[in-house]
């Protein structure tokens, strides 16, 4: 599997883990929530502000959203 598709994947996990909707997490990172669309649906990337974003949002590091890890590790 592409390391985007994994990106894809554990952001929507995560964002429906914590019971948010696409709109919640856009507005948590200053986006549209189209745009939280085309992410989780791979049709679009996003900049390494707005992935810092989601980290601190979610509290997991890039690795784990990445791919390069397999279990979500907090902040530090």
């Amino acid at each position: 599997m592409l390391h985007r598709d994994i990106f894809c994947i554990r952001l929507k996990k995560l964002r429906k883990e914590r019971g948010e909707q696409q709109v919640d997490l856009a507005a948590a990172i200053g986006i549209a929530q189209t745009q939280i669309s085309a992410i989780e649906n791979g049709k679009q990337g996003t900049s390494f502000d707005k992935l810092a974003a989601i980290c601190q949002h979610y509290n997991v590091s890039a690795d784990y959203l990445l791919g390069l890890i397999d279990e979500p590790r907090p902040l530090m």
